[in-house]
């Protein structure tokens, strides 16, 4: 097992633990699905190209490029309820980190049914999990898409340019929204402000309300505020406010948010409300979720896992097997992982070397 497997391994096993202990339960599913569903749905997919074959029968099937269609797709459509699940799947698309197709683990959540604001607040608060799982050093940018439309539906841009705008925003062009702006004869100050306020909710969201009173739903923007100060203040000193996050309007709508950690130049995690996509695939729910792309994780330098294992136990024929046992369960409650092994194996690298003689536990070298 290599550096980057064991560390993913690890993630894997945080988020399932934090995810389980809000009540989360596992979803699996099926490696395949009909083609059909991503061909609907292809601007949903994080990446282009999907790996197809044909079935027995004569359908066209294709190795699942994503997760949440296939969740759509095969959970019972309950809107009064609240259905609350993880997952931790293998899905095939082309790697950002290596250009061509791989086979990926993703992990993630979904959020189905009646959503409240409390349901917003704890998908934000695991999202964050996640990302502390990763790195301690790590951000979460939230924007409003309903918020954000609603402002450039005030303009009367056609939907080109609407399409425009939000491109713009996405790649926090001030200049191009400038100009698209005046092609049409509308007024960019209020985009251009709302591009521009980049920071901390408590400084950020009272800039917002004063200068963009009248030509914004402050409502919108209170449920906004209201969800993150409902948040602790470990988790709100976490949050971005930052509108150039945007996704596909044609699916996501309200909050939506991008996660980063120090040492990986593109998001490691997306996710917000979907309720458009629930309406495409003829849902009456709504739903929130987001996913962890493990494949990016790759890209954190080895440093933050330097070693495979933190200590191995060296111990011979004459070693006692009861004793051998007794020492690896007091390590193993000592919260290290420990390896009891009569030689060490090539390449392994490990924090400390003890060794069993006569009885007894040395220390024969400590890299820690």
């Amino acid at each position: 097992m290599n550096i980057s497997q064991n560390f993913n391994e690890q993630v894997v096993s945080r988020l399932r633990f934090a995810y389980e202990k809000r009540g989360f339960c596992q979803y699996k599913m099926s490696k395949f699905e009909e083609y059909d569903l991503y061909a609907k749905n292809k601007d949903f997919l994080i990446s282009e190209g999907v790996i197809t074959f044909t079935d027995t029968n004569g359908k066209l099937m294709a190795l699942k490029p994503d997760v949440t269609l296939s969740i759509i797709k095969n959970t019972k459509d309950e809107p009064d309820d609240v259905k609350k699940l993880y997952y931790n799947e293998n899905v095939y698309r082309i790697s950002k980190g290596s250009h061509s197709f791989k086979e990926i683990m993703q992990v993630g959540l979904e959020c189905l049914g009646n959503i409240d604001d409390f349901n917003i607040s704890e998908v934000i608060t695991l999202a964050i999990q996640s990302l502390k799982s990763i790195s301690d050093f790590c951000v979460l940018d939230i924007s409003d898409l309903t918020l954000l439309e609603n402002l450039i539906d005030s303009l009367g841009l056609d939907r080109e340019n609407k399409e425009k705008v939000f491109k713009a925003f996405g790649e926090k062009n001030s200049h191009d929204l400038k100009k698209i702006c005046d092609n049409c004869g509308a007024e960019s100050d209020a985009l251009i402000f709302l591009l521009n306020q980049n920071g901390k909710p408590d400084a950020v969201i009272p800039k917002i309300k004063e200068e963009l009173k009248g030509k914004i739903d402050v409502t919108k923007l209170e449920q906004l505020e209201n969800i993150i100060n409902s948040l602790d203040s470990e988790t709100k000193d976490i949050i971005n406010i930052d509108f150039s996050v945007v996704s596909d309007i044609n699916y996501y709508n309200s909050i939506v948010f991008k996660g980063f950690v120090d040492g990986v130049p593109a998001s490691v995690l997306s996710g917000g409300q979907y309720d458009k996509l629930m309406r495409k695939m003829s849902r009456k729910s709504n739903a929130i979720g987001f996913a962890v792309y493990l494949d990016l994780i790759e890209r954190l330098d080895t440093t933050l896992t330097d070693f495979d294992v933190d200590t191995v136990l060296l111990y011979d024929e004459k070693s006692d097997i009861k004793t051998v046992n007794d020492v690896v369960k007091k390590i193993s409650k000592e919260n290290q992982s420990v390896s009891a092994l009569k030689k060490i194996p090539q390449n392994l690298k490990y924090k400390t070397l003890v060794k069993l003689i006569n009885g007894e536990v040395q220390i024969l070298e400590n890299n820690a």
